[in-house]
């Protein structure tokens, strides 16, 4: 009984003071047709949680792209700054992907499928405007733990722009 009201009561101060923030990474939408939202919640005023999710756009084909066409990204951040506009953040992540891979057997070329798991960190600065407007820049690499066919290195690229609430 004692573990279930522990565990209720930090559920009940994680979320009276949860700030959360929506965003959309413009640099993927604009630079390589895919479309990532994300949702962040603040654990505590130096550590938060979120999830991304990242749907490509752009055609197999296409000369630059990622090679995800689905990416779920459950993150965790803890912010090294408490500056109320500038923060600098390190990021540890676990990406679920899916994707083609291109292989070559019997002297044809065919597309393979494949879904992963990406263990990886980041690192990135976030501007807070005092009205809400959000915006974050961050750069990482994670790597693929499970999949023979998928890509070895997964990138972790973004400037989001969103709301906090």
């Amino acid at each position: 009984m004692k573990k279930a009201l522990l565990a209720f009561g930090l559920l009940i101060t994680s979320i009276s003071y949860s700030q959360k923030e929506i965003k959309l990474d413009i640099a993927d939408a604009l630079v390589i047709k895919s479309i990532e939202l994300s949702y962040e919640n603040y654990l505590t005023e130096n550590s938060s949680i979120g999830i991304s999710a990242l749907f490509n756009l752009a055609k197999q084909d296409a000369s630059f792209r990622y090679n995800e066409n689905v990416m779920i990204t459950p993150y965790y951040r803890h912010y090294f700054t408490t500056n109320e506009q500038w923060n600098l953040f390190g990021e540890g992540f676990f990406g679920i992907n899916s994707g083609k891979t291109e292989s070559v057997k019997d002297s044809g070329i065919y597309d393979v499928k494949y879904t992963d798991g990406a263990l990886g960190v980041a690192i990135g600065t976030k501007y807070i405007a005092k009205g809400g407007l959000v915006i974050d820049a961050y750069a990482g690499l994670g790597r693929n733990l499970f999949g023979s066919n998928s890509p070895v290195i997964v990138p972790r690229v973004g400037l989001n722009v969103g709301w906090r609430f």
